[in-house]
């Protein structure tokens, strides 16, 4: 749930000047300052200011998505956004994934119908760079390109698309639902990351011409916001940029939208889900479409709140699933009003359609609520202040707003256009688009199943890949570095230097103890008018009885369905018309009761979660729904390879007899055994002042937070401290393999018990595994993804708890890649300490330093620094301090760490994946027979 409070802020916005000149924007009351200008190739450039902190986001939007591809090469445009990253000319092979980490950034790209987006996000030092390493990319990439290159990436897409697609639960929907949605040709007909036979067909003269079409300057925005000075950098982006050539003119493409001359029904066998889930497609309007507002409104009257006539049907009434969702999704050609419900285990579809046409007759005969309008509308404001609260988020509203929108302050509009909405114009986007209308439907069932769907369904045509055992065929390498004449330019474009270090600087914290004994950490921030707080309680899942696992996630999930004096229904009216946010969760070690709003709200909202903390109201009949939804939450995960691996690899970790070996969901088995007495029991024994904190990040004074927590009613008492030996390591070096018939990847976990996050080593084990598992630059991935092509991504962690904690080197292959990577991940552990250089020691710390200029720039990143200093006892300027000791780490220090407590002979191995074509070639990997287990983890007969 996430609600928030009336507009009253809107932005104004002044422009001064023509699209000749620089467009300087300001405002009154929000500030969100621009400056747009346009090089001579057509290259539209949007800069922002912020000094916040010692950062630069930069962010390249090509008006270029999945609906300029030609039929029989779908997916095109996302594999070039892969192939994008690779190589160019004046970059090395490989730098953009390996060396922006290095430098302490963050690198991503995305695609979607309608665009690309590459983005990143760099201490300020590495401006200069990042500048050089994007134009690069942007310009002076497609002379590199090899066919080796080209067959390597292929691997990753294809795998990217196993990962999320053909190894999921439902990932064939979309795919269905745009094939009878949309006509044949029109650009929305296939999906984003289009067909595995499409991808495999691309050439390399497909990639050129590609290039030539539609990666020209002049089919670009470019935006750069954060810590930079705008006439300096107009200079850098002239340099950079100003060289790239502008290419052939693309046409904006115009409005499609597209009628259905009937209602289409069709179904679709599962062999992944576990719950039955319906999907009822309308077509309706684009983005920036007049109508799309109203459609969005409409969505969160429909289904958005527990007076909601469909949540009211389905959910509490019916009780055929645990949720309802609705809502509009516009495009830059189309749209579509989606109607989603997954239901119970066993649930009829036909019984969940018609519970939806009784919702919508309600909606019909009662109307539009004004207050739940003026509840929607209120969302508006505290929205457009998150939606900014980083650099990059604001380089993406932006980049977005000017690319599709055509004016980089669009936003502005929006909020007005959704503030204008009325009661009328709801009803009237409803009678147009839904009411009568021809629909696409899906019925997605497990298998063995098919007396679920819909009646009348037909059966949906989905290519499903075939698992092929023999790797051979799709082990392929990025081969020699392309032999090219180099592009000519005015300017050097080799790696510039690092600028000036920016110096790390903690933000100022206060703290203060209350009279009941709970600790108060804050940290006042005048950026936004914005607050983020928390009441952390010590705990969680691990004060869990395990014969109940689960106690902890149902009691917090119910602590927000009402209190005493409020129903469900108005608890969460008085905080959307707050325009506020609260939550409560149970994590493996404590239970957490979070909340965000604008700071002139705090009082209101604060009032609002003391009667959450404590006045709960314990309705019988709350708990046997929430009850309901977490059994069908559980059997969900069990379709889920991922979810699957994850859970059974914690239970053989810690083992039967600690509750780190369970979910913090708990099990079916505990979770049936749970009674509303059960979260009485564990909320009188375990909440207390005693052993909880509050944390505060945002626009709001000390005095004025304590003050407030002065009024807090909440007496202390004595909490027992539940406590656990460290587990036996029983399990060191045993390979055990759970077979999910059908999977096109294997899931791959290999780890042991390393250290507790209260271990004075614990900083110094996480930076020696940077090397190994820190992301797009450490060994795994470069290996097993860039190298290798098998699959999307490989990484390894320690988390940091205060109870011990294992090591953990994770990925997802595809299915005939499943020994070699194991090989790859064993050899590559086992020789890690030896292999590590003093090179490695130098790279190790400019990275990690490089990376904490990002650590407190949103107010969410300020509350987690707090976390962590009453979590684990921290200082203020712990990351100073940590600082002093990674750059007193010698390569001795690394190797001792590493044989330690990452010691592959004591490591536990587990794979999920497809027994029939697996698990034969599992048993070469040299460990012997591997140790069959079902889906819970339990051993299976041999």
């Amino acid at each position: 749930m996430k609600l928030t409070s009336t507009l009253s802020l809107l932005i104004t916005l002044l422009f001064l000047g023509g699209c000749t000149q620089s467009e300087k924007m300001e405002e009154k009351e929000f500030k969100i300052p621009y400056e747009k200008f346009t090089l001579d190739n057509g290259l539209e450039v949007v800069l922002h200011e912020d000094h916040s902190d010692p950062i630069v986001a930069v962010a390249t939007l090509m008006h270029v998505g999945s609906n300029r591809e030609k039929p029989g090469r779908t997916g095109f445009a996302h594999f070039f956004e892969h192939m994008s990253f690779n190589d160019s000319e004046n970059v090395p092979r490989g730098a953009n994934r390996k060396l922006i980490p290095e430098w302490g950034g963050s690198r991503n790209g995305g695609t979607w119908s309608d665009g690309t987006i590459y983005y990143e996000v760099v201490p300020k030092d590495a401006f200069d760079k990042i500048l050089w390493i994007d134009s690069d990319r942007f310009g002076y990439m497609i002379n590199t390109v090899t066919e080796d290159a080209l067959e390597a990436e292929k691997q990753v897409v294809k795998n990217e698309k196993r990962q999320r697609v053909d190894n999921a639960p439902y990932g064939y929907t979309d795919e269905i639902i745009r094939k009878n949605l949309y006509p044949e040709g029109h650009p929305y007909s296939w999906t984003v990351i289009g067909s595995l036979p499409d991808l495999q067909a691309a050439t390399l003269d497909d990639v050129k011409e590609f290039y030539e079409q539609y990666y020209g300057a002049g089919n670009a925005t470019l935006v750069i916001a954060g810590d930079i000075d705008p006439e300096e950098t107009k200079k850098k982006v002239q340099q950079w940029f100003g060289e790239i050539r502008k290419g052939p003119e693309v046409e904006k493409p115009k409005p499609q939208p597209v009628t259905l001359s009937e209602t289409k029904s069709l179904y679709f066998e599962d062999e992944f889900a576990k719950l039955p889930e319906i999907r009822m497609v309308y077509p309706t309007v684009e983005d920036y479409h007049e109508d799309m507002y109203a459609l969005n409104v409409l969505g969160q009257l429909l289904s958005g709140s527990k007076k909601a006539p469909l949540y009211q049907v389905i959910v509490e009434e019916r009780k055929l699933a645990p949720n309802v969702s609705t809502y509009q999704s516009s495009n830059e050609v189309a749209g579509e009003f989606v109607f989603r419900v997954r239901a119970n285990a066993n649930t009829d579809l036909d019984t969940v359609k018609l519970a939806i046409e009784e919702g919508l007759t309600r909606f019909e005969e009662n109307g539009i609520d004004e207050k739940d309008l003026k509840r929607i509308k209120a969302e508006l404001e505290t929205n457009l202040y998150q939606g900014i609260s980083t650099v990059l988020n604001k380089a993406f509203q932006l980049v977005t707003d000017n690319e599709f929108g055509g004016d980089p302050s669009y936003i502005t509009k929006t909020a007005k256009l959704t503030q204008a909405v009325t009661s009328e114009d709801v009803m009237r986007v409803y009678n147009e688009y839904i009411k009568g209308r021809n629909y696409v439907m899906t019925s997605f069932v497990p298998a063995g199943q098919l007396d679920l769907t819909v009646s009348g369904s037909e059966e949906a045509e989905v290519f499903v890949e075939e698992i092929v055992a023999d790797v051979a065929a799709e082990n392929v390498t990025r081969g020699e570095v392309a032999e090219y004449e180099k592009t000519p330019s005015k300017f050097d474009r080799s790696e510039p230097d690092f600028g000036e270090l920016p110096l790390l600087k903690s933000p100022e914290v206060w703290s203060a103890y209350l009279d009941n004994g709970m600790q108060v950490f804050g940290i006042e921030n005048n950026e936004l008018p914005l607050v983020y707080f928390d009441i952390v309680i010590k705990g969680g899942h691990y004060h869990d009885p395990i014969d109940k696992s689960g106690t902890a996630a149902l009691l917090a999930d119910m602590m927000t369905e009402g209190t005493a004096t409020k129903t469900p229904a108005e608890l969460e009216e008085a905080i959307g018309l707050l325009g506020a946010s609260i939550n409560v969760y149970a994590g493996t070690e404590e239970l957490t009761i979070s909340a965000s709003c604008l700071a002139r709200n705090f009082d209101e909202t604060f009032d609002l979660v003391k009667e959450v903390l404590l006045e709960p109201r314990w309705d019988e009949k709350e708990f046997d729904r929430l009850k309901q939804s977490l059994l069908t939450r559980l059997k969900g995960r069990e379709a889920s390879p991922t979810s699957v691996a994850s859970t059974v690899f914690n239970k053989l970790i810690y083992g039967d007899d600690h509750i780190m070996g369970y979910s913090t969901f708990g099990t079916i088995e505990s979770v049936e055994n749970i009674t509303l007495q059960d979260l009485k029991d564990y909320y009188a024994a375990n909440l207390s002042p005693a052993v909880a904190s509050f944390h505060v990040a945002g626009n709001l004074t000390q005095e004025e937070v304590v003050n407030e927590l002065s009024k807090l009613n909440w007496s202390s008492i004595d909490v027992e401290i539940v406590s656990y030996p460290d587990p036996a390591l029983n399990n060191a070096g045993n390979l055990y393999f759970i077979d999910f018939p059908g999977a096109k990847q294997s899931v791959i976990y290999i780890g042991q018990l390393a250290m507790s996050g209260m271990n004075p080593e614990y900083n110094e084990l996480t930076y020696a595994n940077e090397k190994l598992g820190g992301g797009s630059s450490g060994q795994l991935f470069q290996t097993l993804r860039i190298e290798k092509g098998y699959t999307y991504g490989a990484y390894a962690y320690i988390p940091q708890r205060t109870v011990i904690a294992p090591f953990t080197a994770t990925t997802s292959v595809r299915a005939n890649a499943t020994l070699p990577s194991l090989e790859i991940m064993s050899d590559m552990i086992a020789n890690y300490a030896e292999n590590f250089t003093e090179e490695d020691v130098e790279v190790t710390k400019t990275k990690i330093l490089k990376a904490n200029t990002r650590a407190f720039e949103s107010l969410g990143a300020k509350l987690n620094m707090l976390h962590e200093m009453t979590k684990f006892g921290k200082r203020p300027e712990f990351m100073e301090l940590e600082q002093e000791e990674l750059t007193s780490m010698t390569l001795e220090d690394y190797k001792r760490l590493i044989n330690q407590y990452m010691d592959e002979s004591k490591m536990i191995y587990l794979v999920v994946g497809d027994g029939a074509t697996q698990l034969e070639e599992v048993k070469k990997l040299g460990m012997g027979d591997p140790i069959l287990l079902d889906i819970k983890g339990n051993i299976l007969t041999q």
